[in-house]
């Protein structure tokens, strides 16, 4: 059976749902608040079946998804694990690869705050005078936003 996780922006906070597909038709609502807008993000519990059976072969899965990418970013997963979060050169070396990953278009407050950090600055101060300006680039693309606190997980296990 397989898990996928969806953020609530709303709760800043994963969550875990369970389903009997493989490739789910829905996007679940927000057990605490009830939201419908959850975003699915990479899971940290490994790869699926759908995942491991794709072998190294390119290509996109049956729900549209390539293979390739959820096999990184199930390696990056892996890889955060072991990250030292105090360090600011693993920090931006993590945003940087997470980027690269998903394609995603790195915007000019990110990259100031990217370089900062690459540079050795105190996270929390960086984050304390760009976290406005990622948020609003952030907004601007309709991503979720990087200056805020990292999302919490929920323990639970939740139906689709």
């Amino acid at each position: 059976m397989p898990i996928y996780e969806f953020l609530c922006a709303a709760c800043n906070r994963i969550y875990s749902f369970h389903s009997f597909k493989v490739a789910p038709d829905k996007t679940p609502t927000c057990p605490k608040c009830r939201a419908t807008d959850l975003k699915r993000v990479p899971s940290r519990f490994g790869v699926t079946a759908k995942a491991a059976a794709a072998g190294t072969g390119g290509g996109e899965g049956p729900d549209g998804e390539d293979p390739r990418l959820e096999r990184e970013m199930m390696r990056f997963a892996a890889e955060l694990e072991n990250m030292d979060e105090n360090d600011p050169r693993a920090m931006a070396a993590a945003v940087r690869r997470m980027t690269e990953i998903a394609g995603e278009p790195v915007t000019p407050a990110m990259e100031e705050m990217i370089r900062r950090l690459e540079a050795g600055e105190d996270p929390e101060k960086v984050e304390e005078e760009m976290g406005d300006a990622i948020e609003e680039e952030m907004g601007e693309e309709g991503g979720g936003g990087f200056g805020g606190a990292a999302p919490t997980r929920d323990s639970g296990l939740y139906p689709m």
